[in-house]
């Protein structure tokens, strides 16, 4: 047994290090193809202000500024700033905003703020996301399955003190309570605090915002971390945004996998085409399944069922 288990250890270390390598490939080529187009776009905004200015020193129509402000427009849905002089703006395309591309992308969050601005970009983001989006889904799972673990470890530990005062249901639900706090602080109180002091432009509801619809992957865009052209150490500051948005995913699904752990709260089971037998017998299988699952990884678990598990499982075939 532990000899497989180093086994798929390994495995997920030579996955995570091809996750990163395709995260990097895909940069690499977002910010070559993209890049070029960027400063194209910047050079026009450029042009087209001075333009203005210089035909519109003195009289302004109605029909010129609306020209104006399309093309303004325009550019800014593009990510291309026109508020100061764009040239001096740090690049949407650099190296390390692509990074921040990628994984927003292969994660489903999905932004939307900046977007390939190229026929090939647009052709190679279809190809990368087709391969990659499952490549993510499989890597999570597989991390997240292993931070169950110790998830679990706490749960067991839980049912040695309490199990023989509590019913396993409460414990679960104690036990999710403590899960659920532990990721409301450290995934949206803490972040939303750090990028409330850090964008000058958020106040603390903001940040709390972002860090909410980043977390569901509904990916508003309305607010972006470093969105700021006047933000220093853009780029590393988008990488280190990249890093909090795989852990905060990581966190999320970590949630679901502990609620859906507790038959009680699975809404799922009210759907599902099952008679009551089954679903009776499928409870019970999932509660004993605990104390096999706690025993294939850690030594601090006894031999047989936990009291509680063991009470209330002989309670329900008395009934039936």
């Amino acid at each position: 047994m532990s000899l497989s288990f180093r086994k798929s250890t390994v495995r997920l270390l030579a996955l995570s290090g091809f996750y990163l390598l395709y995260i990097v490939i895909g940069a690499s080529v977002f910010s070559a193809i993209e890049g070029p187009r960027e400063r194209d776009l910047t050079v026009h905004v450029r042009d087209v202000r001075k333009k203005f200015l210089k035909d519109h020193s003195k009289c302004l129509t109605d029909g010129d500024l609306e020209k104006f402000l399309i093309e303004i427009n325009n550019a800014a849905h593009k990510g291309v700033s026109s508020t100061k002089n764009v040239t001096m703006a740090e690049p949407n395309w650099s190296f390390g905003q692509s990074i921040f591309f990628s994984v927003t992308v292969l994660t489903t969050i999905g932004y939307g703020r900046v977007t390939p601005l190229s026929d090939e970009g647009k052709g190679f983001i279809i190809v990368y996301t087709v391969i990659g989006i499952p490549l993510t889904l499989i890597l999570f799972s597989a991390i997240v399955e292993r931070l169950m673990i110790p998830t679990k470890v706490f749960l067991y530990f839980l049912f040695r003190k309490l199990g023989h005062l509590y019913k396993v249901f409460h414990i679960q639900l104690l036990h999710l309570f403590f899960v659920i706090l532990v990721l409301l602080v450290f995934i949206f109180l803490i972040p939303a605090a750090v990028y409330s002091t850090l964008e000058p432009t958020w106040n603390y509801l903001d940040a709390f915002y972002y860090c909410f619809i980043s977390m569901t992957t509904i990916g508003l865009g309305d607010y972006i971390p470093g969105d700021n052209p006047e933000q220093e150490l853009r780029p590393l500051y988008k990488v280190a945004t990249t890093c909090y948005l795989v852990i905060g995913l990581w966190a999320m699904m970590l949630l679901m996998s502990v609620l859906y752990d507790i038959p009680e709260l699975n809404i799922g089971f009210h759907f599902y085409m099952k008679s009551d037998k089954d679903e009776d017998e499928e409870r019970t299988a999932l509660k004993s399944s605990i104390e096999k699952t706690g025993t294939k990884y850690t030594k601090h678990v006894d031999e047989e069922q936990p009291t509680a598990i063991q009470a209330e499982t002989s309670e329900r075939n008395t009934e039936q």
